[in-house]
């Protein structure tokens, strides 16, 4: 989710014990069985569901007792959950486990291979389907469960887009020439300040909200595949230079915002999933649309903004934790997930399996179609500088127009392809 994704938290100490006695594998078996300690993102909705989940639980296991609360504070939870790991009192399980951290939790050795459990990869396999495989690790292994899923998509103002004199049933998005056509009525016709206003900071997984959902659209690839770079391609120039176009022209402002453009009406347009219907619903009249392709073609995926359980390496009580993993990933615990947070289960054919949900509940069905064909950050070496070293490149060339497109690319593909290779 978006806003919970590598958010700035207060800083607080983390002195917090965990459900193993520091270290980290410590000879766990994975049989052993007994009270473990859990931890959940803070949002509301999740933490709601995290304590019904947990007191459901207990009520049935009385010598295996689960201990749950919110992730710690700290600079961001990617940092408090990698100290646990370096102290040794990482919780048993991270219902909040960032893909793209996975290869540094990993690298820690503060991860447990799930396909170690006699029934893991079975489990993995009926679960999530297709795209399980975008979750291996290079060595084969899996270290994490996919969770939940937030499809992004392109959320639209209804009342802007009439107020620029547009078609706000059915907006006029499908081509990456269509987008900067609409985009320039809107701010032509000072609908708002801006037809989108992505965080044009540095951050390294900013790309998640702007470029990457353009690239998987158009080439239904991660920004690394098989060890190589895939930006660099025709494909991927082509998106960034979608973005060069709305940030020269002031379509896309180069500054940043301090709180939500979109909600706050400053922008007409904004790239998010559907954990974005509740926050906006009362506030926006919105449609949603998919992202665009260069030539209005279905797109083949669209950025997960997937969150990953992880059961972590200090845990002595693993056989308790695997069941508690595969209890909270249920046909029924999903469900009530879903209807908790309008997060996407991952999970095959959403749809059929909750078919009440989506007839009552319309506004999330799109996405749903859309969780069928998400695509993942790539779980490689040095997940994180691969994403900060193409950040760096996009900033300096797409958001302030600095230096050939091109070549800024190709040479930050290079560099990317050391990192992602290990080197």
């Amino acid at each position: 989710m978006k806003k919970a994704l590598f958010a700035l938290l207060p800083v607080a100490a983390l002195t917090l014990s965990a459900c193993g006695s520091g270290g980290s594998d410590s000879g766990a078996s994975n049989d052993s069985r007994g009270p473990i300690t859990i931890w959940y993102s803070n949002n509301a909705q999740e933490v709601a569901w995290g304590k019904k989940m947990v007191a459901q639980w207990n009520a049935t296991h009385s010598k295996e007792k689960i201990t749950a609360q919110e992730i710690p504070a700290g600079k961001s939870s990617e940092e408090v959950i990698g100290a646990a790991i370096t102290a040794g009192n990482a919780p048993c399980l991270i219902l909040n486990t960032a893909p793209a951290a996975v290869p540094g939790f990993q690298k820690q050795g503060g991860l447990v291979p799930l396909d170690d459990f006699p029934d893991g990869k079975k489990y993995l396999q009926q679960r999530v389907g297709g795209r399980l495989s975008q979750y291996a690790s290079p060595d084969g292994k899996y270290y994490q469960m996919p969770w939940k899923s937030n499809p992004v998509m392109i959320f639209y103002n209804k009342e802007l887009f009439k107020k620029a004199g547009l078609n706000p049933e059915h907006p006029k998005l499908a081509s990456y020439q269509d987008f900067l056509d609409t985009s320039r009525k809107l701010v032509a016709a000072k609908a708002a300040k801006a037809a989108i206003w992505p965080a044009p900071s540095s951050e390294f997984y900013q790309s998640w909200f702007d470029y990457y959902p353009m690239f998987t659209a158009q080439t239904g690839k991660q920004l690394v595949e098989d060890g190589k770079a895939q930006f660099a391609s025709a494909d991927g120039i082509k998106a960034a230079q979608l973005w060069k176009t709305m940030y020269a022209e002031g379509l896309a402002p180069n500054e940043k915002y301090n709180g939500d453009a979109f909600a706050d009406g400053k922008a007409a347009m904004a790239t998010v999933g559907p954990w974005a219907i509740s926050v906006y619903g009362d506030k926006v009249k919105w449609g949603a649309v998919p992202v665009p392709t260069s030539d209005g073609a279905a797109g083949k995926g669209t950025f997960s903004d997937e969150k990953s359980i992880g059961m972590y390496t200090s845990c002595k009580n693993r056989g308790t934790a695997w069941d508690v993993m595969k209890f909270a990933t249920s046909k029924d615990q999903d469900g009530k997930l879903l209807e908790a947070t309008g997060q996407m289960p991952m999970r095959t054919d959403l749809t059929s399996a909750y078919p009440s949900y989506f007839a009552s509940h319309k506004d999330y069905e799109v996405f749903a179609q859309q969780a069928e064909h998400t695509i993942e950050a790539p779980n490689v070496p040095n997940s994180v500088e691969v994403w900060q070293t193409f950040r760096d490149a996009y900033t300096k060339a797409v958001i302030f127009g600095k230096g050939d497109l091109g070549s800024s690319l190709k040479d930050a593909a290079a560099k990317v392809n050391k990192l992602a290779q290990g080197q």
